[in-house]
C-alpha cells in the first residue's frame, strides 16, 4: 500500500513539474537561412506564449509580379509574432529539452516590408511596402548551450501598398493617388541561430 501511495505521489508531482513547463522569460538571437539575417527577441507572456518581435533583411520569395524582372532582391522586414508553444509539457514529460523554448508552435506572423531600400532592384522599378499576416505553424530545437534551427510554414494575406505612376504606369489610379494591391501569400522558413 505504501509503495503505491508513493507512486501515485511520484507521478503527481511529476505531472505538476510538467504543467511548469514555460517559454523563457526572454531570449535574443541572431538567425539565418538561405534568403536573409535576422535578430530577433522571444519575451514571455504566459507559459505557453511568447511573442517575437524581429528586424531582418530578407529575401521574399512571393514577391509577386510588382518586382518582375528585378531579379534576386533583399529587402528590410519588421516582424511581430504572437507564438503559442503547444508541446513543452509534453517535451518536459517526456525528458526532451524544452531550453531556448524547444518545441512546436502555431503563431500569426505580422511583417511589413518597409519601402525604405532593396538591395539589387533595378533602378526603373520603384520599391513598394507590403504588410502581411500569416498563420503559421512551426518547431524550434536547441543544439549544444546557444545554437537553435527552426522551420514553418503557412499561408496568409498580404497587401501591397503600390505608388502612383508605379512600374512604367501599369498600376495606378486615375486621380494619381496610391493603389493596393491584395495577395494570398505562402509562406516557409528554414533557420540556423546562435541565442545570447
Amino acid at each position: 500500500m505504501k509503495k503505491a501511495v508513493l507512486l501515485v505521489i511520484l507521478v503527481l508531482s511529476l505531472n505538476m513539474n510538467a504543467q511548469n513547463a514555460s517559454v523563457e522569460k526572454s531570449i535574443f538571437s541572431v538567425q539565418t537561412g538561405f534568403i536573409g539575417l535576422w535578430i530577433n527577441n522571444e519575451s514571455r507572456l504566459a507559459n505557453s506564449l511568447a511573442l517575437r518581435s524581429e528586424i531582418g533583411i530578407e529575401h521574399d520569395i512571393t514577391v509577386g509580379d510588382q518586382y518582375e524582372g528585378a531579379g534576386f532582391i533583399f529587402q528590410p522586414v519588421l516582424t511581430l509574432e504572437p507564438k503559442f508553444y503547444y508541446n513543452l509539457n509534453k517535451r518536459s514529460q517526456n525528458g526532451k529539452k524544452i531550453t531556448n523554448n524547444s518545441g512546436n508552435y502555431v503563431s500569426l506572423k505580422t511583417s511589413y516590408h518597409p519601402d525604405w531600400f532593396v538591395l539589387n532592384l533595378d533602378d526603373d522599378i520603384t520599391k513598394t511596402a507590403d504588410l502581411s499576416i500569416i498563420p503559421t505553424w512551426g518547431f524550434k530545437r536547441q543544439i549544444g548551450n546557444h545554437f537553435t534551427y527552426e522551420g514553418g510554414a503557412g499561408f496568409g494575406y498580404r497587401i501591397v501598398y503600390l505608388k502612383p505612376n508605379y512600374y512604367n504606369g501599369n498600376y495606378h489610379n486615375a486621380d494619381g493617388n496610391s493603389t493596393n494591391r491584395n495577395q494570398y501569400t505562402p509562406y516557409f522558413h528554414i533557420r540556423m541561430g546562435y541565442t545570447f
